[in-house]
């Protein structure tokens, strides 16, 4: 194997000391007021409930205040949006989190309408994405917060690179082609309907994939010393895998993220990230 190996897992404690940090000077300022995050989940869903729990967990320890609801599969849309309406309107609550994907009853972009902009952590709003893509300040999803994170982590050039980005989703494709656009690079954004995706990719100085499709790039679509970012998590008889072939891509590309150990710690770690920066811009 080639490739340096970007630990996420490292990356995610350091960024989490700093949001410790900044929250002891935030309540140091405040008389001990806390940043207060709200989750939300909605249903039994094993996976949601276990990232949830990590998530919780988290958020106590650099010091803020977790707040957690959850609600039954069952439950009608306009309950959800009531408990949203109560979270936009507690003042002990700076950010809200509602864990995707939500029972088929319920509309999920009604229920990402609902939340206070200034209180949109996961930064999926119409506010905040549209801040992002004219390129303003705002709340940024922590996925593709996170994903800058490790490529400047990485030592990527990403002035005038090349990157390509797989997956076109609200939550990872759309908002980091905006943040790789901000970096002054060059960005495709492949999809289902992209001709000729290999040869695509292979121009690419920096590849992010987020299609949710096992071990989908292989070692001929990467560029010799690319930068490889893989954000998929796929559940496999092999166990947890990403959208990237590993150990073929790793002897080709000069910088990739394992699965898991890559993406995932920093999506939690720019949450909380978020959580301080929306405490910190709301006024108490």
């Amino acid at each position: 194997m080639s490739a340096r190996v970007i630990d996420g897992r490292a990356l995610a404690a350091e960024v989490r000391e700093r949001v410790a940090e900044g929250v002891r000077e935030f309540a140091a300022a405040r008389d001990g007021d806390l940043p207060g995050l709200a989750t939300v989940v909605v249903g039994e869903d094993a996976a949601s409930q276990v990232y949830v729990a990590g998530k919780r967990k988290q958020t106590e320890e650099v010091g803020m205040r977790s707040i957690h609801q959850q609600l039954g599969s069952a439950t009608p849309q306009d309950e959800l949006l009531d408990l949203i309406g109560s979270l936009n309107g507690d003042e002990t609550v700076d950010g809200i989190l509602v864990q995707l994907p939500l029972p088929g009853q319920i509309d999920q972009d009604a229920v990402i309408a609902a939340i206070d902009p200034a209180k949109d952590v996961d930064g999926l709003t119409a506010t905040n994405a549209g801040l992002l893509a004219q390129g303003r300040p705002g709340l940024v999803p922590c996925t593709p917060r996170g994903v800058l994170e490790l490529l400047r982590h990485a030592g990527a050039e990403l002035e005038g690179a090349e990157a390509v980005v797989l997956g076109r989703s609200i939550l990872v494709g759309r908002p980091l082609a905006s943040l790789l656009l901000g970096e002054n690079a060059t960005v495709t954004v492949c999809h289902s309907c992209t001709r000729d995706l290999a040869a695509v990719c292979s121009r690419a100085d920096v590849l992010v994939a987020a299609v949710g499709s096992p071990r989908v790039v292989t070692a001929d679509m990467v560029k010799p010393g690319a930068s490889v970012i893989d954000v998929g998590i796929n559940r496999t008889e092999d166990g947890l895998v990403g959208d990237v072939d590993f150990d073929a891509v790793a002897e080709v590309a000069g910088a990739i993220t394992p699965v898991p150990g890559g993406v995932g710690p920093m999506t939690i770690a720019m949450l909380l990230s978020n959580t301080l920066r929306a405490a910190s811009d709301r006024p108490r």
